[in-house]
């Protein structure tokens, strides 16, 4: 569905593009902790757990723009266009 200019399904996509990449990361930011922890770097561990909670973050911020996505679109004035 396309609303105001916004094809909102595609939209919809190109976040949860985002939310992939952001938890990719996130992996790569827990593994590299452990492994820093386990070489006695416990300052560098702490940093990266203390990245990937903040990129935990990032993701729920993306769940609920895709939330605030579906309520705008559906609240959103002006022209519709479905596909039939």
């Amino acid at each position: 569905m396309c609303t105001n200019g916004i094809n909102t399904a595609q939209f919809e996509q190109m976040i949860d593009q985002i939310d992939d990449h952001v938890k990719l990361e996130r992996r790569w930011a827990h593994n590299l902790g452990h492994q820093a922890e386990d070489a006695g770097y416990a300052t560098v561990g702490a940093k990266l757990h203390e990245a990937m909670a903040q990129l935990d973050a990032v993701r729920a911020l993306l769940d609920d723009a895709k939330e605030a996505l579906e309520d705008d679109a559906r609240d959103a004035s002006g022209v519709t266009v479905e596909l039939v």
